[in-house]
């Protein structure tokens, strides 16, 4: 018998933690999840599930303007926050209780509470101490917010989805994926939507290319940029709240949603007393095992900080799950390159794979592919909205290294596309492929003269 009371307990019940959980029960396991907030993690209570919602209800008016091409006649639409907002909660309540039944079904012990180390091998709940062989910390992030005098008034990401009111005029502070897609979802849903960034450009990171395009796409809908500037301060008066940047420019609002990006969330955790070591930014250093500093305590998803992305999360899990619990299957490790994701801005962005400026810096010769059109919609809806699609070849083996899309639905394109980076698909495949006709899509596989090498 067992000297622990669990093989595997997990702290945090985020998509991580609980495909972790699940996975190990199912083979036998015994196994509990310690959760003092909610199931499902940041994804789906405070992240992409909710945003995503709010996203699609921001097209709406944009849809609505473009119909009368078609020939539909729109003549009223009114917006009502409180729809969307609690229609959105009731799909979020929907899925806890999804997450709370896969988990109880699976066999995994549910348990109520923050919990803290004790030792290497024991944490305590709500005063209730549980020994495991193994622990495994899955507790995720939280939003960063800066210093700034007034910044009392603001907002984080956490409350933006629960706001008793729609604001009339919201600046968003911030130049990474929240802050892009919230402000073209205040835009979308009808707000005076100002997008703030210490930089010259947002989304730092990705194929330079695609963030100009996208960024003169978002400032033709509307979004007013304020760039290589900052929040100086910020005062409450009776009619909203005064912003002074950096550069001297005031603006007045309803709301400021600092989006300036999430750190590891560790408070709380005593790391100390089981001899976890901490890294930038308060990350949990672990080894290509998730294994931390204290050989029975591993970490994964984003208290890790590798990258925040919850499939990547849930892919971790699976090595976990994989190299701890079943010694008869070879061992994995995860694989992080040519992971595809996207940006939920107006329009959508979708990349995997190097930027045209990683590739440079890794080959000796590339070829770039690069298309930017008006998408057939347009040519009835009035819009001047533009796609932008592109590639980024390696010249010598001829792969395709890198794949980009500004434009709608980008993020369901390259879900298809990755499938083809990750096998190794030379451009002659591509060229070689059928498109579909006529969709945007088409033009991944019908790009034939190259932009520039």
């Amino acid at each position: 018998m067992s000297q622990f009371d669990f093989d595997l307990f997990v702290i945090g019940a985020g998509s991580g933690g609980v495909r972790a959980a699940r996975t190990a029960a199912a083979l036998g396991k015994k196994v509990a999840v310690a959760e003092g907030r909610f199931l499902g993690g940041t994804c789906v209570n405070i992240g992409c599930v909710p945003k995503k919602l709010f996203s699609y209800g921001s097209h709406f008016h944009e849809e609505f303007a473009q119909a009368a091409g078609f020939g539909w006649s729109v003549s009223h639409s009114d917006f009502d926050w409180p729809t969307l907002r609690d229609n959105k909660t009731k799909e979020i309540e929907r899925l806890n209780g999804v997450y709370h039944n896969l988990l109880v079904n699976s066999g995994v012990r549910l348990i109520e509470g923050y919990a803290h180390f004790e030792s290497a091998h024991e944490v305590s709940v709500n005063g209730t101490t549980y020994s495991a062989e193994k622990i495994l910390i899955a507790t995720g992030s939280e939003p960063f917010m800066p210093e700034f005098p007034g910044n009392e008034y603001a907002v984080s990401s956490d409350a933006v989805f629960y706001l008793d009111e729609f604001p009339k005029r919201a600046l968003v502070l911030g130049g990474g994926y929240i802050a892009v897609e919230f402000a073209g979802i205040f835009h979308g849903l009808g707000a005076e939507s100002h997008l703030v960034y210490r930089g010259d450009q947002p989304l730092k990171g990705f194929d330079e290319e695609v963030r100009q395009f996208a960024s003169e796409e978002m400032q033709k809908k509307g979004v007013q940029f304020h760039l290589n500037t900052n929040i100086a301060s910020v005062e409450k008066q009776a009619s909203g709240l005064l912003v002074t940047l950096t550069d001297g420019e005031t603006l007045e609002v309803d709301l400021v949603l600092c989006a300036t990006g999430r750190v590891p969330k560790t408070e709380g955790l005593e790391l100390d007393a089981a001899g976890i070591k901490q890294g930038k930014g308060g990350k949990v250093l672990v080894n290509d095992e998730f294994q931390t500093s204290a050989p029975s305590v591993f970490a994964l998803g984003d208290v890790i900080n590798r990258m925040q992305l919850t499939p990547v999360a849930l892919a971790e899990a699976m090595v976990f799950v994989n190299n701890q619990f079943q010694p008869d299957l070879p061992a994995k490790q995860m694989d992080y390159t040519n992971i595809p994701t996207a940006v939920f801005c107006h329009p959508n962005i979708a990349t995997v794979g190097m930027s045209e400026e990683e590739a440079r810096e890794a080959f000796d010769r590339i070829e770039v592919y690069s298309a930017g059109f008006r998408p057939m919609k347009h040519t009835l809806s009035g819009s001047d909205e533009r796609h932008l699609m592109k590639l980024v070849v390696d010249a010598d083996s001829r792969k395709v290294v890198g794949a980009h899309m500004v434009g709608t639905d980008a993020g369901e394109v390259m879900q298809g596309i990755a499938v083809a980076i990750k096998a190794g698909a030379t451009k002659e495949i591509f060229d070689s492929t059928v498109g579909i006709h006529p969709t945007g899509a088409e033009e991944f596989v019908t790009m034939r003269t190259v932009s520039r090498n």
